[in-house]
């Protein structure tokens, strides 16, 4: 299996590039979109950490807007642009194509390629756009994404990555039968920085990444650490640490405060086929000895 990951750093994605550097995985290159922050943050704050992790894989600079509704970002929690850790400027440049190009590109040279997605899905429906075939080209498509199991943290029923970009996320859905690890189980991806060697730059911004929740937040969700979510879909590639259960779904995409919510048809009432997954449950000890293990080699 290759691997391509497609992000918006934001904290929880760096802790998620380095796991999947750090194990096994064929990762062949990244693809960035506004989410967490602007595209030009997000591209620039892969490009850092590829530098911080000695890793020359190739990033494509993807969607910079949603497809339809207006932008929103995330800085109030990863902060100011977009990534906690004060990482130099990288030290080169994103490849020449886009990322929804650079999708197909891999897609077509690889015949097994998963794609984790672990920011919105602009990047993906475009490349549907781009390349119809696009699903017979995939091996699968992790979506960090959805609170199904779980209260939305953008509104009351949808969870940021969705609600970031609803109609791409509708068309992925109906095209590519992807998994979505969502809320439900990501909220419970934490690790203690205390169990681990802080001492030294590297682990002082380690430990910014995973203490990224702002004091207020963590208070409104009554939790005492900050959850990795999108690490926890690279856990899963490298240690299936998700139970997944297939499912109908469906992504509200009408205004209102349900926008971007996913939609699980847990009991088969719309008579629907099932058109995907969803991650119903995290083995957490699991989780945290693997992600534990990753920070530990890189410190």
């Amino acid at each position: 299996m290759s691997l391509l990951i497609d992000t918006d750093p934001g904290c929880d994605d760096a802790l998620a590039l380095l796991l999947a550097l750090e194990s096994d995985l064929d990762v062949v290159g990244l693809t960035t979109v506004a989410g967490n922050s602007t595209i030009t943050n997000t591209t620039r704050n892969t490009l850092a950490l590829l530098d911080f992790f000695d890793s020359d894989l190739p990033v494509a600079r993807g969607a910079g807007r949603p497809l339809v509704k207006r932008q929103d970002t995330a800085e109030f929690i990863h902060g100011e642009g977009g990534l906690k850790g004060d990482l130099p400027a990288p030290t080169r440049e994103p490849v020449d194509i886009s990322g929804a190009e650079f999708i197909v590109e891999k897609a077509c040279e690889d015949g097994d390629l998963t794609i984790a997605a672990i920011g919105p899905l602009t990047n993906l429906a475009l490349a549907l756009g781009i390349e119809p075939d696009l699903p017979e080209l995939l091996d699968d498509v992790l979506v960090m994404g959805g609170a199904v199991y779980a209260p939305g943290n953008r509104t009351p029923a949808a969870e940021a990555n969705l609600h970031a970009d609803p109609d791409a996320a509708s068309r992925v859905l109906q095209s590519l039968d992807p998994t979505f690890v969502g809320l439900g189980v990501t909220m419970r991806a934490t690790l203690d920085p205390a169990t681990l060697d802080r001492s030294g730059r590297r682990g002082a911004i380690v430990e910014e990444w995973l203490t990224y929740y702002p004091d207020d937040v963590r208070e409104r969700y009554g939790i005492d650490r900050s959850p990795i979510h999108d690490a926890a879909v690279i856990a899963h590639l490298t240690d299936g640490v998700l139970t997944l259960e297939d499912r109908a779904l469906e992504i509200d995409t009408r205004e209102g405060p349900c926008r971007g919510a996913l939609l699980s048809d847990e009991y088969g009432v719309t008579e629907e086929p099932e058109n995907g997954r969803v991650a119903t449950d995290i083995d957490a000890e699991r989780f945290r000895e693997t992600m534990g293990e990753a920070i530990e080699s890189v410190l």
